[in-house]
């Protein structure tokens, strides 16, 4: 496997907390009129001014939301790890299952996904084997049962990956010509091609990431943007040398266990070569555990799996180019 090498975190600038009507927004979208829209534990999809202000429930899934993304026909693409792939009308609440099966066997985790412009949709089932409640045993078990998946316009539905190390984020290149997955178990992020001299053909995009990689979104600025939760803990990467068996055992004894929070806020923007052009961290004593992240003209948009709010920040300047090359891992 190859090294990539990371800079060190740039500061963000001021952080603004956009409070909520409910808990842990895990991913935040923006809507044509520059409103913040992210969905809730309790199936809350809640929509407010980019200020915070008028935030109202708009829709509920009666389930877990986890990914948003815009459909081309205008309605709300959420990825609800309870349901599974759902499209919700704004307008009048109508909520549409898309998948919630493949091959006969039911989704798992339904986590993030990406649309394309003719309305196929590329999203992540995380596990086979756990739900989300469980994702810190399959994390720890490291038993590779993730999928990337396309359904297609006419409904069908393919599986472009499988055996990844839960699969979660997912964006597609600004020009449609391949489309990533983020493997939260595996610390990269994999790239499957869909145009060109290398279409059906899979390699890695980043590898070796400075953290466990979460949501992937495609900014206004054209970078592709990445949240992640936690920095990387040497002690997980011990534990998946071990034998499978006593991963298993570890993971058992994690359930019973009170896990040390480690709070960080770190985000990353890259190019479409896999360049890291941002590397941004924000204050962890106001804001942690960020799960989702959405650039929109030039200000970030964090959304979060132990918060009561969205967090703000500004983009800092993107790092000179021969910084990313340097030595340095957070």
């Amino acid at each position: 496997m190859s090294i990539h090498k990371y800079p060190y975190p740039v500061p963000a600038g001021d952080m603004q907390l956009l409070r909520l009507p409910g808990l842990n927004p895990e991913d935040v979208i923006l809507d044509e009129q520059g409103r913040v829209l992210c969905g809730l534990e309790d199936g809350s999809i809640v929509r407010m001014n980019a200020d915070g202000s008028d935030a109202v429930v708009v829709a509920n899934t009666g389930g877990r939301p986890l990914g948003l993304e815009w459909l081309p026909d205008g309605r709300l693409l959420v990825c609800d790890c309870l349901l599974g792939l759902l499209a919700v009308d704004l307008s009048n609440q109508a909520v549409e299952v898309l998948v919630d099966s493949v091959n006969g066997k039911k989704l798992m985790i339904c986590n993030n996904a990406s649309v394309a412009k003719d309305g196929t949709i590329y999203f992540s089932d995380s596990s086979k084997r756990y739900l989300l409640t469980k994702i810190q045993s399959d994390i720890i078990e490291h038993i590779a049962t993730g999928r990337l998946l396309r359904r297609n316009v006419d409904g069908s539905v393919d599986v472009l990956l499988e055996n990844l190390q839960f699969a979660n984020g997912v964006v597609l290149a600004p020009d449609e010509s391949f489309v990533l997955v983020a493997q939260t178990g595996g610390g990269k992020i994999d790239r499957v091609w869909l145009k060109g001299a290398k279409a059906g053909q899979h390699d890695m995009f980043a590898d070796n990431l400075p953290g466990l990689p979460d949501n992937l979104s495609l900014g206004s600025d054209g970078l592709i943007w990445l949240a992640m939760p936690s920095a990387t803990d040497f002690r997980l990467k011990i534990i998946h040398r071990l034998p499978t068996i006593v991963r298993r055992l570890i993971a058992r004894l994690s359930e019973m266990l009170p896990v040390a929070e480690m709070r960080n806020v770190l985000l990353m923007a890259f190019n479409a070569d896999g360049e890291c052009v941002h590397f941004v961290e924000g204050d962890p004593l106001r804001f942690h555990l960020v799960t989702g992240v959405r650039e929109h003209n030039g200000k970030l948009y964090v959304g979060s799996v132990e918060e009561s709010a969205v967090a703000v920040m500004p983009v800092p300047l993107a790092l000179p180019r021969w910084k990313t090359t340097l030595a340095a891992h957070y």
